[in-house]
């Protein structure tokens, strides 16, 4: 009996639900009389509350871009001779003020120089700024919308660049 059982389960063999006569007979005690409540239906009018709106994505920040890049003031230059990776954070504070950098790496050890020229990469590029290599240790740290000059990184190159602060 339980192999039956199985083997109607998995259409198999008929199990007899779908006999014509059972069918008939069901059909019989159908009729077509629908019972409705009455007290459910009234001449009243439900308010009706508007459909939620859906949410607005916040509209993207946009940069405004200046038409022509300003000339860096050299007296608003800050030269940064770091010895330590600690001092990163002068750097970024200043070129996120926007003031341009002078970052002189020549008296750090071999591997944190080389992280602070990633953490100068990283600011450039979340500030959309530019990086200029003058020497071999020697960088120029550009805000966006400020240039400096060809003959000013020769001055600052050179070494005639001198804090006025």
């Amino acid at each position: 009996m339980g192999v039956r059982n199985i083997a109607a389960w998995m259409g198999l063999v008929d199990d007899g639900r779908y006999d014509r006569r059972r069918d008939d007979e069901e059909s019989a005690e159908l009729t077509d009389d629908v019972y409705v409540d009455e007290d459910e239906y009234s001449d009243e009018v439900s308010e009706v509350s508007p459909a939620p709106q859906p949410r607005q994505r916040p509209k993207p920040a946009v940069v405004p871009k200046p038409e022509e890049p300003e000339l860096a003031d050299l007296s608003r230059i800050v030269s940064v001779r770091p010895r330590s990776y600690n001092e990163a954070r002068i750097i970024g504070e200043n070129f996120r003020d926007g003031v341009p950098v002078i970052m002189n790496l020549s008296d750090m050890e071999e591997g944190d120089d080389k992280r602070l020229v990633d953490f100068a990469a990283g600011l450039i590029f979340g500030l959309r700024g530019n990086i200029d290599r003058v020497s071999s240790k020697v960088f120029l740290l550009c805000p966006p919308g400020l240039v400096v000059g060809p003959e000013d990184k020769e001055r600052i190159a050179s070494g005639g660049f001198f804090n006025q602060s």
